[in-house]
């Protein structure tokens, strides 16, 4: 039996190991945290670093593929399993690539495809001399994920608070709203999912919950969706990959950042699309032949997020209302602690039309709060 190992064992790799049981496949998972999302719902659970050469070296020998639900692994060591015959995917020099934002925007330049303008950051005197620049958000190169790693430089006095680390400066965009697109790619084919638009918490800086399909219109849809397109192909990449755009206010599409693995901006396929992102990212790094994109129905996805000012146990106040909610799905991660802003699970809302989606959303945040009595 085909042999699937997966670096990471969060919540991705729960929902890719959910959707993998229908496989003859063996998922097998690597993450240095043992009480990770998927630690609790496989046997084949491995706690070891993803970082660490040897520990990523000694797992994927045994594998027959090996993929990913995390950027941060060791590129190395996935290098050297390539070289003895193994099967990674997305290949680790994309990995290294898409890991560092610097990178990302700079390959974006390099193939004349559209996004906002950016200066390399590698010093304090190297934003001084960019003063000019501003108003900008600075990107650490490494690192960022879910709203770290990330600030917005209004003027020189937000200086005192910027990074010191290697980092990118974006100029603001004047933004109409954020969409993403995922596409799925292997050597049978390619396809794409419309575009979705994400509504951010400001304060969290991360998504709070999406709408699909975008409201945008058939020309905007279709540029988006032959952008990712042209993105994956360039990089000449096997799996699953997360193109994040803005639509700023003259309707130009901007490519803004990739994820090399499904995401959060496609959670909403495994109800509303005939075949679901976690579908497609096995499909894709196995050699099947990729499923139907297409969405049946209008939906929305909002994160459930741990409450400020509570950590501890989580306790999920409200749930038994929100399940009385039709065509609600709900999905928790088997995260045992609850910390503020923690992705502790979402919703899935389908609807007849937008103004229902974007009802319900309101009521389930409304209802629902992770709490803790410790």
């Amino acid at each position: 039996m085909l042999k699937i190992g997966i670096l990471g064992g969060g919540q991705l790799g729960q929902m890719f190991l959910q959707n993998a049981y229908s496989y003859p496949f063996e998922v097998y998972i690597l993450d240095p945290d043992s009480q990770s999302s998927c630690s609790k719902i496989t046997p084949n659970f491995t706690q070891g670093s993803l970082i660490n050469f040897e520990q990523v070296y000694e797992f994927g020998k045994k594998m027959d593929i090996v993929t990913i639900e995390i950027e941060a692994v060791n590129t190395e060591a996935l290098k050297k399993l390539v070289s003895e015959g193994k099967k990674v995917y997305p290949q680790p020099e994309i990995i290294e690539l898409i890991a560092n934002k610097r990178l990302q925007k700079q390959f974006f330049k390099d193939n004349n495809l559209p996004t906002a303008d950016f200066v390399l950051i590698d010093s304090f005197a190297d934003l001084e001399k960019n003063a000019d620049f501003l108003p900008a958000f600075q990107k650490l190169a490494q690192g960022g994920y879910d709203g770290k790693g990330v600030q917005q430089l209004k003027t020189i006095n937000d200086f005192d608070k910027a990074f010191s680390e290697s980092s990118l400066l974006e100029k603001k965009v004047e933004i109409e709203k954020e969409i993403a697109v995922i596409v799925a790619r292997n050597h049978t084919g390619m396809v794409a999912y419309e575009p979705c638009e994400m509504v951010f918490d400001e304060k969290l800086n991360l998504v709070d919950y999406l709408i699909a399909p975008a409201r945008l219109t058939e020309e905007q849809s279709q540029t988006a969706q032959n952008l990712a397109k042209t993105v994956v192909e360039k990089l000449e990449m096997v799996g699953i990959l997360a193109v994040e755009m803005f639509l700023d206010k003259q309707g130009n599409i901007l490519l803004n950042e990739l994820a090399p693995r499904p995401h959060n901006s496609g959670h909403h396929t495994i109800e509303a699309a005939f075949c679901s992102q976690f579908d497609q990212h096995l499909r894709s790094v196995t050699d099947l032949p990729l499923g139907n994109p297409l969405l049946h129905s209008k939906a929305g996805m909002l994160n459930i997020l741990g409450e400020e000012g509570y950590t501890g146990k989580a306790h999920y106040e409200g749930l038994e209302d929100a399940l009385k909610v039709e065509k609600v799905y709900l999905h928790l991660y088997n995260k045992y602690i609850t910390k503020p802003g923690r992705k502790m699970g979402h919703f899935t809302v389908l609807g007849d039309n937008y103004e229902e989606i974007e009802q319900k959303i309101q009521y389930l945040k409304k209802i629902l709060k992770v709490i803790s009595y410790e």
